[in-house]
């Protein structure tokens, strides 16, 4: 799963989430921000409404949540997610010698790239993160 400070970062960078079912995320509120919740629609349900979007608990009676802004959730995508976020710019991922992962990119006019990480999620994010900081600085 990816690190809470990546997930972060890239919620800092612009990257927006649109909440479904089977995605995880953090509250970000002292004394839940370790625990980690799914989107189920038996359990969490995203709720859309004029106003923004609810995740509402279902059930959890033992949490004592009814239901959380949005905004005070963190999402923390899944190895799917962020690969599918790369598109046509990921080239591939592999597995070092040292254990770590690397994720290769492409973006046209520019050298490949690649980064690495202790897991393929966090190796992911990285290049991710990369990505969407440079989308940022050339339009502003």
């Amino acid at each position: 799963m990816i690190s809470t400070d990546l997930a972060l970062l890239l919620r800092a960078s612009g990257l927006r989430w649109d909440p479904a079912s089977g995605d995880s995320f953090v509250v970000l509120v002292d004394g839940l921000d370790e625990e980690v919740f799914t989107i189920s629609e038996m359990t969490i349900e995203a709720h859309r409404y004029d106003t923004g979007t609810v995740l509402g608990f279902n059930g959890t009676t033992e949490w004592a949540l009814d239901s959380v802004a949005q905004d005070d959730a963190l999402w923390l995508p899944r190895e799917d997610q962020l690969r599918a976020k790369l598109g046509r710019t990921f080239r591939s991922l592999a597995r070092s010698t040292d254990g770590s992962y690397q994720v290769l990119v492409e973006v046209a006019g520019r050298p490949e790239q690649v980064f690495t990480a202790d897991t393929a999620e966090d190796a992911y994010a990285r290049a991710l993160l990369s990505l969407v900081t440079a989308a940022v600085d050339r339009v502003v």
